[in-house]
């Protein structure tokens, strides 16, 4: 079974084409004075009535049950199963009804409702689909129908060569438009006619535009292979959506929205930058600079004569702006003495080639760092890495090999060159560094003060619940004062009882733990919200690392602890495993094929009842 969903904003016209079709049967309504004799005008007109009581441009679902070929449900079980869908996504208390189509090979039904309760608000159409693919999984059991894809299908466009059809292929034509346009509109902000047509020019689509008594009109036409065009189609003919009035209504939106200065403002920051880094620069030349350095995608408009003239950005926001529309000093024209040579060689003394070396160096060092499997302080590391090695990193880089093409040098004065970057920068990322790792310091001594006076209960094993904080957080304490982990570099004078502490022997703690550990515990000390903390889904597995630690915390924050671990862990699982089962039984064999719950309990875990305090999803039976 497939289940689609699709919003709109009126009513009358759904229901003109769901009663519309000549082989049509109303299976029943639902919430009506009538299940089976409902009056069609009455239920219009609650329907229409229901959307008058809110704003939103979702104000009515229209539904589709499709079943595979060949399968078969009679009468009865089809309005069945149509109430159980609905049930589960909703809408239980919502008037609707229900119609079976018999205009296809497959079978399937149409439900008609409104999003807007009796009391004027919204129902909750947040993650329609996944809600969806989890009741059609469902119900494919409870009805014995068979299991429907995991994953949406995802139609590509068709290829860039003209189309074959035959004149008398009407249909053919209509739905390749449909398909185009669809796919053009939402993967571009068209703000013109004239754009939308540039798009449509490479899938031999042509666009006509006509306006009469002030009301704008557009047509479609196709030209294929054997020289024949067809007929042009009007807008409205191959959708609503696709006519001349509703396309306007988009190219205002896609005009007047807040998105479009900021897109403006950083594509004019790019561009500028990239200016910076050549003396000179041949036009031809500039799609390729734009998209190795700032990942642009420009394409180049020529005169009559061959001659480049302007450029266009095609964003990754889906605006398409000229240059003299992203910023006036921008064109070809306006910078004439960058781009009136027919070579392009960069600027080796600008300030912005330094800052584009610099920035290379940063990433080579950061790169060798992730690399190591034992990581000292960044700093030490710093210290420690020889240009030879940062060189051979650099050189794996894309900004590095793009720098190094159009400086046209060769590799002596090029190292010469890295060379007089490399001693000022790296002191300056040295010093950097270090003040941040003494920042970071401090910040853990002032946790550990306040965790241990607030969060934790005082036990008779108070040593050792104070030495795995203190070993939770990456940091070691010893004769009063406190350093990382991994180095004694930093130190921190803090009273923690002088020799009191019991750690263990291996002081390493990895650092995605630690760091996980701290926001949780800064939070929670700060009483802050689940979207404030962000916490990850490593934060589940925290009290199998430290249990000391976690069965030594206050009632009131493991409460508030295993419930934010079990949401970020629950939201990650959801993320990843998006067609899970919707009942309660089938909720947990979800998460206990994967080895939930038992790889907890083999490793001794014993979590407060607030892990599981959502019956509906949590309903555990041993």
């Amino acid at each position: 079974m497939i289940a689609r969903l699709l919003y709109r904003n009126k009513v009358q016209g759904v229901l003109k084409y769901v009663l519309g079709k000549p082989e049509s049967t109303i299976l029943g309504f639902h919430n009506t004075y009538s299940d089976t004799d409902t009056n069609l005008r009455i239920f219009e007109q609650v329907l229409v009535f229901l959307g008058f009581r809110h704003a939103s441009e979702k104000r009515y679902v229209h539904a589709t049950l499709n079943l595979p070929r060949g399968e078969h449900l009679d009468n009865t079980k089809f309005l069945a199963l149509s109430k159980a869908y609905m049930e589960y996504m909703g809408y239980g208390e919502q008037p609707y009804m229900v119609v079976r189509h018999h205009d296809t090979e497959h079978e399937h039904v149409h439900i008609v409702s409104s999003t807007i309760r009796e009391d004027c608000t919204q129902i909750n159409l947040s993650f329609d689909y996944r809600r969806s693919m989890a009741a059609q999984k469902y119900l494919e059991k409870e009805f014995g129908l068979s299991s429907s894809p995991n994953k949406r299908t995802v139609r590509e466009l068709p290829k860039l060569e003209t189309p074959q059809f035959s004149p008398q292929d009407g249909n053919g034509v209509r739905y390749y438009m449909q398909d185009i346009l669809n796919n053009t509109l939402q993967k571009h902000k068209v703000r013109s006619f004239e754009e939308l047509g540039k798009l449509l020019e490479k899938y031999h689509i042509q666009l006509k535009v006509v306006e009469r008594s002030g009301r704008v009109g557009v047509a479609y036409g196709i030209a294929t292979r054997e020289g024949y065009r067809s007929r042009f189609i009007g807008g409205y003919t191959v959708h609503p959506q696709f006519s001349g009035p509703k396309l306007q209504q988009l190219f205002e939106r896609n005009q007047q929205s807040a998105l479009l200065p900021m897109v403006k403002k950083r594509l004019e920051k790019q561009v500028h930058t990239t200016y910076k880094l050549f003396r000179t620069l041949r036009p031809e030349h500039l799609p390729e600079i734009l998209g190795s350095h700032q990942k642009l995608d420009c394409r180049l408009s020529y005169n009559d004569q061959g001659q480049v003239v302007n450029f266009t950005i095609y964003d990754k926001s889906g605006y398409m702006l000229r240059s003299d529309e992203i910023g006036r000093d921008l064109g070809i024209h306006e910078n004439h003495e960058l781009f009136q040579t027919e070579h392009t060689q960069m600027y080796m003394d600008s300030r912005q080639l330094a800052l584009e070396f610099q920035r290379c160096l940063r990433e080579a060092f950061q790169k060798t760092y992730r690399d190591l499997r034992y990581k000292p302080l960044f700093s030490e590391h710093i210290l420690k890495t020889p240009l030879d090695v940062l060189v051979r990193e650099m050189m794996k880089s894309e900004r590095f090999l793009f720098l190094k093409k159009y400086l046209h040098t060769d590799n002596q004065t090029l190292w010469k060159v890295i060379d007089s970057h490399y001693y000022p920068f790296s002191e300056k990322l040295y010093t950097s560094a270090i003040n941040k790792e003494k920042e970071q310091l401090q910040k853990k001594a002032d946790l550990i003060q306040r965790a241990s006076d607030q969060l934790f209960q005082h036990t008779l094993d108070q040593r050792e619940v104070l030495g795995a904080l203190v070993q939770s957080l990456g940091v070691r304490y010893d004769n009063g004062t406190l350093t990382y982990a991994n180095s004694r570099c930093h130190q921190v004078p803090v009273d923690l009882g002088g020799d009191l502490l019991q750690t263990s022997a291996n002081h390493y703690i990895p650092p995605g733990f630690a760091r996980e550990n701290e926001k949780l515990l800064e939070g929670l000390l700060h009483g802050k919200s689940a979207k404030e903390i962000k916490p990850g889904p490593t934060a589940l597995f925290l009290p199998m690392v430290f249990p000391k630690l976690y069965n030594a915390m206050a009632p009131t924050f493991r409460e508030r602890f295993d419930t934010l671990a079990l949401q970020a862990y629950h939201r990650y699982a959801e993320r990843m495993q998006a067609p899970f089962e919707k009942s309660p039984k089938d909720y947990i064999a979800f998460f206990n094929a994967r080895g939930f719950l038992d790889y907890l309990l083999n490793l001794g875990l014993i979590f407060s009842s607030h892990f599981f305090r959502k019956p509906s999803y949590f309903d555990f039976h041993f």
